[in-house]
């Protein structure tokens, strides 16, 4: 039988598996890649990226892309920039979000020389919330015990959570409020449709009268 300590331990590394977001994508010239976060109001974002590039010769990636730059753009559900910068091929861009929704965030390269190698790679990794948060760093300026620091961020999570909580109930009253006029709409286009089809009756009716007096049916 395998000891309690390895299974925490599996479990332990199953949730940091779990809680890890980072992803790499590859790019072309002109190209632009776009990623959409839901993030709560008044939340902090950081992102992390690292840029390589392919070398022929090897036909591998370099460990870095020194001389690109790395152009980071943001939009809020509003579709209004609240950041457009650009950067080192390494590096690190945040942002606070001042609206609940859907964020876009958009990398490209804003050179063209090294193309002629071939594509880049882009190592990204978005944290959101408390995630976002360096504690080691508040911890050496603060100078807070392990204590005050565990407080710190539980007072964090939590502070994220009803952040959380209420952004869902943002998106619940949204999904009520387009029900509810989607089903407006459908109840007045059946009024309109019954009402057509019945002066289309009328019209019918009235022109088959005419049509049997004129014959002298009736």
């Amino acid at each position: 039988m395998l000891p309690v300590n390895y299974f925490i331990s599996l479990f332990s590394l199953i949730i940091l598996i779990s809680n890890t977001s980072g992803l790499y994508f590859h790019i072309g010239e002109t190209q632009k890649k776009c990623f959409i976060e839901e993030i709560p109001d008044e939340t902090m974002v950081v992102g992390k990226y690292k840029v390589q590039a392919f070398d022929p010769s090897v036909k591998d990636y370099m460990p870095s892309a020194p001389g690109i730059g790395m152009l980071v753009e943001v939009r809020d559900p509003e579709d209004k920039i609240i950041l457009s910068r650009t950067y080192a091929a390494e590096g690190r861009f945040t942002f606070t979000s001042h609206s609940a929704g859907e964020h876009v965030v958009c990398l490209h390269s804003n050179s063209t020389a090294w193309f002629s190698a071939g594509q880049l790679r882009v190592h990204l990794d978005i944290q959101v919330g408390e995630h976002a948060v360096d504690y080691q760093q508040i911890q050496a300026k603060d100078k807070l015990s392990e204590l005050q620091l565990r407080v710190r961020q539980l007072l964090d999570q939590v502070e994220q959570i009803t952040k959380e909580q209420n952004y869902q109930r943002y998106r619940e009253e949204r999904f009520r409020q387009t029900s509810e006029s989607t089903n407006q709409r459908v109840l007045w286009w059946s009024i309109v449709q019954t009402v057509i089809l019945l002066i289309t009756g009328f019209w019918q009716m009235r022109h088959l009268k005419s049509f049997f007096e004129a014959k002298k049916l009736v």
